[in-house]
């Protein structure tokens, strides 16, 4: 790609359903590395926002389908368990190697976790 503008930026994309992780695909296509976090054991729900789910190589279905597949592209990807202590540190130590960190939980879900923007931006004011 011959101009990518957000080359050099890194982008904590906890983004889930369908705005969000556009977005962040946009971040990615503009040069962002964008690590996606995923819910740990179940992913992001756009996985199940089909068919047509791909198939194995044996022919049975994954829970991998176009739209996931598309509006992730170019990211690095992880899980975590944010209900969990180990999660609900390594959101904060990302966020820390970040130049921006973004979200679409239901309006007071990650303040339960101290993830909150309040939370975050005490520590991570820039």
């Amino acid at each position: 790609m011959a101009d990518r503008p957000l080359e050099g930026f890194r982008v904590l994309d906890m983004s889930r359903i369908l705005a969000g992780p556009w977005a962040g695909q946009y971040l990615a296509d503009l040069g962002a590395e964008v690590i996606k976090v995923e819910r740990a054991g179940a992913g992001d729900d756009a996985r199940y926002y089909g068919p047509p789910y791909i198939t194995h190589d044996d022919g049975s279905q994954s829970s991998e389908n176009f739209f996931h597949l598309s509006c992730n592209r170019g990211k690095l990807s992880m899980t975590l368990d944010i209900s969990k202590p180990g999660g609900q540190e390594t959101v904060p130590r990302l966020a820390g190697e970040s130049d921006v960190l973004f979200e679409n939980y239901k309006v007071g879900d990650l303040k339960r976790y101290g993830l909150d923007f309040e939370s975050q931006h005490k520590d991570f004011p820039a």
